[in-house]
């Protein structure tokens, strides 16, 4: 039983620490994703409308700000979301296309915003997983120790329950980071999704 755990404890470890293969940036990150980090969006290449005025943005518009809040949410579906942007542009009448800008500018400070953040705890989260990793290791090296030393077999007993316990929380945590590290490109492709929207409803 505990040489499965120290197994298990040794693949885990290998899995959180890249690979020698790896480039030095990438080794040396805190970025646990598959997926290459972007910092930012790129606004040039969502948006082919008309310029965004930015002092127009810091005007007070509430009307502007819910709707902004409604599209922004994946709780909404894009279809409920086109018929809102069509709805919008409508009531615009001739300030349409200045209006659909002013959406769209802060449909993009608001996603962008809401992907640094993502982006931001997943670097956290790399960081506690070296951590995790390291602790691992030495968790496991005194357990090795214990058992070379022919320690009291309710201290070594002792010692392999606690890391059989961490590796556990350990896996499940780095399985659940699979799912979060997709976060980023969903509000990315969120975003487009609404851009196409907005710049159809311009024409």
């Amino acid at each position: 039983m505990i040489r499965k755990i120290l197994l298990a404890v040794l693949l885990l470890v290998a899995v959180a620490s890249p690979a020698g293969a790896e480039p030095p940036s990438r080794i040396e990150s805190d970025w646990p994703c598959r997926q290459v980090k972007v910092a930012s969006l790129s606004l040039e290449s969502i948006w082919t409308g008309p310029p965004i005025d930015r002092a127009a943005q810091a005007e007070s518009d509430p009307a502007l700000s819910d709707l902004v809040a409604r599209l922004a949410a994946r709780r909404t579906p894009l279809e409920d979301a086109q018929k809102l942007i069509v709805e919008f542009a409508q009531a615009a009448g001739a300030r349409r296309k200045e209006r659909l800008t002013a959406l769209f500018a802060r449909l993009y400070d608001k996603l962008d915003a809401e992907r640094s953040q993502v982006v931001g705890g997943l670097e956290r989260y790399g960081r506690a997983q070296k951590e995790g990793a390291q602790r691992l290791r030495e968790e496991t090296q005194k357990l090795r120790e214990a058992q070379d030393a022919h320690r009291e077999a309710a201290e070594i007993n002792e010692l392999s329950t606690a890391l059989a316990w961490n590796t556990r929380m350990f896996e499940e945590r780095r399985k659940a980071v699979v799912f979060a590290c997709e976060t980023p490109a969903l509000i990315e492709q969120r975003l487009g999704a609404l851009a196409r929207m907005i710049l159809a409803a311009m024409a």
